[in-house]
Protein backbone atom coordinates (compact mmCIF):
# COMPACT_ATOMS: atom_id res chain seq x y z
CA UNK A 1 0.00 0.00 0.00
CA UNK A 2 0.96 3.68 -0.77
CA UNK A 3 0.70 6.76 0.56
CA UNK A 4 -3.10 8.39 -0.08
CA UNK A 5 -1.77 11.67 -0.65
CA UNK A 6 0.84 14.18 -1.00
CA UNK A 7 0.44 17.93 0.40
CA UNK A 8 0.49 20.47 2.95
CA UNK A 9 0.08 19.16 6.57
CA UNK A 10 -3.68 19.77 7.51
CA UNK A 11 -4.35 22.52 10.43
CA UNK A 12 -4.75 20.10 13.14
CA UNK A 13 -5.00 20.98 16.99
CA UNK A 14 -5.63 18.23 19.48
CA UNK A 15 -8.93 15.22 20.01
CA UNK A 16 -8.59 15.07 23.94
CA UNK A 17 -10.85 13.37 26.32
CA UNK A 18 -11.24 15.27 29.80
CA UNK A 19 -12.11 12.75 32.85
CA UNK A 20 -14.29 10.56 30.74
CA UNK A 21 -16.40 8.07 32.21
CA UNK A 22 -18.71 6.07 30.21
CA UNK A 23 -21.01 3.20 31.05
CA UNK A 24 -22.41 0.41 28.90
CA UNK A 25 -25.28 -2.03 29.99
CA UNK A 26 -25.31 -0.55 33.42
CA UNK A 27 -21.08 -1.62 33.57
CA UNK A 28 -18.86 1.09 33.70
CA UNK A 29 -16.52 0.71 30.65
CA UNK A 30 -14.55 3.82 31.12
CA UNK A 31 -13.68 5.08 34.18
CA UNK A 32 -12.08 8.97 34.45
CA UNK A 33 -9.98 8.81 31.13
CA UNK A 34 -7.66 11.84 30.44
CA UNK A 35 -5.89 11.57 27.13
CA UNK A 36 -5.19 14.26 24.92
CA UNK A 37 -3.94 13.49 20.73
CA UNK A 38 -1.65 15.12 19.10
CA UNK A 39 -1.52 15.30 15.03
CA UNK A 40 1.33 14.14 13.35
CA UNK A 41 1.33 10.72 15.38
CA UNK A 42 0.53 7.24 15.30
CA UNK A 43 -1.48 6.29 18.86
CA UNK A 44 -2.00 3.12 19.43
CA UNK A 45 -4.09 1.59 22.16
CA UNK A 46 -3.80 -1.46 23.70
CA UNK A 47 -5.06 -3.91 26.34
CA UNK A 48 -6.78 -7.29 26.95
CA UNK A 49 -10.54 -8.18 25.57
CA UNK A 50 -13.20 -6.04 27.34
CA UNK A 51 -10.07 -3.57 28.49
CA UNK A 52 -12.32 -0.61 26.76
CA UNK A 53 -10.20 -0.15 23.34
CA UNK A 54 -13.33 -0.27 21.60
CA UNK A 55 -16.00 1.84 23.41
CA UNK A 56 -12.97 4.58 23.82
CA UNK A 57 -12.41 4.84 19.58
CA UNK A 58 -16.30 5.00 19.82
CA UNK A 59 -15.82 7.89 22.55
CA UNK A 60 -13.20 9.65 20.26
CA UNK A 61 -15.24 9.35 17.00
CA UNK A 62 -18.41 10.88 19.08
CA UNK A 63 -20.50 8.16 18.74
CA UNK A 64 -21.28 7.33 22.19
CA UNK A 65 -22.56 9.96 24.87
CA UNK A 66 -20.01 9.53 27.86
CA UNK A 67 -21.86 9.39 31.51
CA UNK A 68 -19.41 12.62 32.40
CA UNK A 69 -16.23 14.01 31.34
CA UNK A 70 -15.83 15.69 27.49
CA UNK A 71 -14.50 15.01 24.26
CA UNK A 72 -13.00 17.84 22.63
CA UNK A 73 -11.71 18.60 19.24
CA UNK A 74 -9.64 21.95 18.62
CA UNK A 75 -10.64 22.80 22.11
CA UNK A 76 -14.40 22.52 21.39
CA UNK A 77 -16.91 20.34 22.54
CA UNK A 78 -17.14 17.07 19.72
CA UNK A 79 -20.72 17.07 20.89
CA UNK A 80 -21.79 20.36 19.56
CA UNK A 81 -20.32 19.77 15.84
CA UNK A 82 -22.89 18.79 13.57
CA UNK A 83 -22.57 15.47 12.15
CA UNK A 84 -21.47 16.31 9.05
CA UNK A 85 -19.01 18.74 9.63
CA UNK A 86 -17.26 15.96 12.30
CA UNK A 87 -17.63 13.36 9.71
CA UNK A 88 -14.95 15.57 7.06
CA UNK A 89 -12.65 15.72 10.10
CA UNK A 90 -12.63 12.44 11.94
CA UNK A 91 -12.70 9.47 9.70
CA UNK A 92 -13.64 6.05 11.64
CA UNK A 93 -12.70 2.36 10.55
CA UNK A 94 -14.96 0.41 12.97
CA UNK A 95 -14.05 -3.23 13.63
CA UNK A 96 -17.08 -4.94 12.25
CA UNK A 97 -18.73 -3.34 9.31
CA UNK A 98 -21.41 -5.47 7.73
CA UNK A 99 -22.12 -4.99 4.08
CA UNK A 100 -25.48 -6.95 3.63
CA UNK A 101 -26.47 -5.54 0.30
CA UNK A 102 -24.66 -5.54 -3.28
CA UNK A 103 -22.29 -2.88 -3.66
CA UNK A 104 -19.08 -2.96 -5.83
CA UNK A 105 -15.89 -2.20 -4.29
CA UNK A 106 -15.65 1.96 -5.63
CA UNK A 107 -19.10 2.54 -4.72
CA UNK A 108 -18.20 1.69 -1.63
CA UNK A 109 -15.20 3.65 -1.30
CA UNK A 110 -17.23 6.42 -2.84
CA UNK A 111 -19.20 6.64 0.27
CA UNK A 112 -16.36 7.71 2.17
CA UNK A 113 -16.76 11.10 0.03
CA UNK A 114 -20.68 11.48 1.50
CA UNK A 115 -19.21 14.31 4.44
CA UNK A 116 -18.21 16.46 1.09
CA UNK A 117 -20.56 15.80 -1.09
CA UNK A 118 -22.95 18.45 -2.57
CA UNK A 119 -26.13 18.95 -3.76
CA UNK A 120 -25.30 17.31 -7.42
CA UNK A 121 -22.67 13.96 -5.84
CA UNK A 122 -19.73 13.45 -6.75
CA UNK A 123 -17.50 16.04 -8.16
CA UNK A 124 -14.02 15.60 -9.54
CA UNK A 125 -12.51 16.00 -7.02
CA UNK A 126 -14.19 13.38 -5.13
CA UNK A 127 -13.91 11.07 -7.49
CA UNK A 128 -9.69 11.78 -7.34
CA UNK A 129 -10.04 11.08 -4.04
CA UNK A 130 -11.68 7.82 -4.59
CA UNK A 131 -9.20 6.74 -7.27
CA UNK A 132 -6.22 7.55 -4.29
CA UNK A 133 -7.82 5.46 -2.34
CA UNK A 134 -8.31 2.82 -3.84
CA UNK A 135 -4.08 2.87 -4.97
CA UNK A 136 -3.14 3.33 -1.62
CA UNK A 137 -5.08 0.53 0.06
CA UNK A 138 -4.06 -2.10 -3.25
CA UNK A 139 -7.95 -2.53 -4.43
CA UNK A 140 -7.90 -1.12 -7.81
CA UNK A 141 -7.59 -4.09 -9.67
CA UNK A 142 -11.03 -5.50 -7.93
CA UNK A 143 -13.02 -2.16 -8.18
CA UNK A 144 -15.58 -3.02 -10.08
CA UNK A 145 -16.35 -6.42 -8.11
CA UNK A 146 -19.08 -6.93 -5.58
CA UNK A 147 -17.42 -6.88 -2.10
CA UNK A 148 -19.85 -9.52 -1.06
CA UNK A 149 -17.52 -11.80 -3.62
CA UNK A 150 -14.12 -10.32 -1.90
CA UNK A 151 -11.94 -12.51 0.57
CA UNK A 152 -11.75 -11.30 4.44
CA UNK A 153 -8.67 -9.34 3.65
CA UNK A 154 -9.59 -8.18 0.49
CA UNK A 155 -12.42 -6.57 2.00
CA UNK A 156 -10.42 -5.42 5.06
CA UNK A 157 -8.30 -3.39 2.39
CA UNK A 158 -11.75 -1.88 1.03
CA UNK A 159 -12.82 -0.44 4.06
CA UNK A 160 -9.61 0.89 4.45
CA UNK A 161 -9.78 2.56 1.39
CA UNK A 162 -13.29 4.30 2.37
CA UNK A 163 -11.86 5.60 5.85
CA UNK A 164 -8.71 6.92 3.59
CA UNK A 165 -11.50 8.50 1.01
CA UNK A 166 -12.79 10.90 3.32
CA UNK A 167 -9.14 12.63 3.71
CA UNK A 168 -9.90 13.46 7.08
CA UNK A 169 -7.97 15.39 9.41
CA UNK A 170 -8.08 12.33 11.91
CA UNK A 171 -8.28 8.31 11.18
CA UNK A 172 -9.68 6.23 14.40
CA UNK A 173 -9.80 2.76 13.09
CA UNK A 174 -10.75 -0.60 15.73
CA UNK A 175 -8.11 -3.56 14.83
CA UNK A 176 -7.52 -2.53 10.71
CA UNK A 177 -5.07 -5.47 10.87
CA UNK A 178 -7.86 -8.54 11.62
CA UNK A 179 -8.08 -10.28 8.22
CA UNK A 180 -5.10 -9.29 6.58
CA UNK A 181 -1.97 -11.38 5.84
CA UNK A 182 1.41 -10.80 7.42
CA UNK A 183 2.22 -8.97 4.37
CA UNK A 184 -0.72 -6.73 3.75
CA UNK A 185 -0.67 -5.88 7.55
CA UNK A 186 2.75 -4.42 7.37
CA UNK A 187 1.94 -2.71 4.15
CA UNK A 188 -1.25 -0.79 6.31
CA UNK A 189 0.58 0.15 8.75
CA UNK A 190 3.04 1.85 6.46
CA UNK A 191 -0.07 3.25 5.06
CA UNK A 192 -0.94 4.46 8.66
CA UNK A 193 2.28 5.69 9.25
CA UNK A 194 2.05 7.95 5.92
CA UNK A 195 -0.76 9.42 6.70
CA UNK A 196 0.66 10.45 10.03
CA UNK A 197 3.36 12.03 8.10
CA UNK A 198 1.44 14.16 6.59
CA UNK A 199 -0.08 15.51 9.21
CA UNK A 200 -3.17 13.64 10.03
CA UNK A 201 -3.78 11.99 13.86
CA UNK A 202 -3.91 8.51 13.75
CA UNK A 203 -5.52 6.32 16.18
CA UNK A 204 -5.34 2.30 16.28
CA UNK A 205 -6.63 -0.10 18.59
CA UNK A 206 -3.92 -3.37 17.85
CA UNK A 207 -3.70 -6.74 19.83
CA UNK A 208 -0.40 -7.65 18.34
CA UNK A 209 2.19 -6.08 20.94
CA UNK A 210 5.10 -6.18 18.45
CA UNK A 211 3.06 -4.77 15.43
CA UNK A 212 2.03 -1.88 18.15
CA UNK A 213 5.74 -1.42 19.61
CA UNK A 214 6.93 -1.39 15.61
CA UNK A 215 4.97 1.28 14.48
CA UNK A 216 3.68 3.56 17.39
CA UNK A 217 4.79 7.29 18.12
CA UNK A 218 2.47 6.38 21.25
CA UNK A 219 1.11 3.69 23.57
CA UNK A 220 -1.81 3.88 25.57
CA UNK A 221 -2.81 1.02 27.69
CA UNK A 222 -6.02 0.21 28.25
CA UNK A 223 -6.97 -2.33 31.69
CA UNK A 224 -10.25 -2.08 33.56
CA UNK A 225 -11.38 0.79 32.00
CA UNK A 226 -8.45 3.01 33.29
CA UNK A 227 -4.91 4.23 31.57
CA UNK A 228 -2.48 1.49 32.68
CA UNK A 229 0.33 3.33 30.61
CA UNK A 230 1.17 6.33 28.54
CA UNK A 231 3.90 7.15 26.16
CA UNK A 232 7.08 5.75 23.75
CA UNK A 233 6.81 1.91 23.52
CA UNK A 234 10.08 2.07 24.90
CA UNK A 235 8.59 3.43 28.53
CA UNK A 236 5.22 1.82 28.08
CA UNK A 237 5.87 -1.43 27.18
CA UNK A 238 7.37 -2.94 30.26
CA UNK A 239 7.82 -6.40 31.10
CA UNK A 240 6.19 -5.75 34.49
CA UNK A 241 3.45 -4.16 33.01
CA UNK A 242 2.39 -6.80 30.51
CA UNK A 243 2.93 -9.42 32.79
CA UNK A 244 0.33 -7.14 35.37
CA UNK A 245 -2.14 -6.24 32.34
CA UNK A 246 -2.11 -9.19 30.55
CA UNK A 247 -0.68 -11.90 32.67
CA UNK A 248 2.29 -13.09 30.24
CA UNK A 249 5.70 -12.92 30.58
CA UNK A 250 7.58 -11.03 27.94
CA UNK A 251 11.14 -9.94 26.51
CA UNK A 252 11.53 -6.34 25.81
CA UNK A 253 14.29 -5.31 23.47
CA UNK A 254 15.10 -1.79 23.04
CA UNK A 255 17.08 -0.88 20.53
CA UNK A 256 17.90 2.15 18.08
CA UNK A 257 15.82 1.08 15.41
CA UNK A 258 12.73 -0.62 17.22
CA UNK A 259 11.02 -1.96 20.28
CA UNK A 260 11.05 -5.78 20.09
CA UNK A 261 8.35 -7.97 22.26
CA UNK A 262 8.88 -11.78 23.08
CA UNK A 263 6.43 -13.33 24.13
CA UNK A 264 7.47 -16.29 26.41
CA UNK A 265 4.37 -17.28 28.01
CA UNK A 266 1.69 -17.09 30.69
CA UNK A 267 2.93 -15.79 33.69
CA UNK A 268 4.15 -18.57 36.48
CA UNK A 269 1.19 -19.18 39.10
CA UNK A 270 1.96 -18.21 42.63
CA UNK A 271 3.28 -20.38 44.94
Amino acid sequence: MSAIRPGPAPAVQSLSIHDLTLQRGGRTVLDGIGLSLHPGEVSVIIGPNGAGKSTLIAALAGLLSPHSGQVRLDGGLLSDMERRARARRIALLPQHTDIAWPITVRSLVELGRIPHQGAFGLRAADADAVDRALRAAQVTDFADRPVADLSGGERARVLIARALAGEADWLLADEPLAGLDPGHALDALSLFRAEADRGAGVVLTLHDLDLAARMADRIVVLADGRIAADGPAATALTPELLQRVYGIRTQVTVTADRVRIDILGRQDPQP
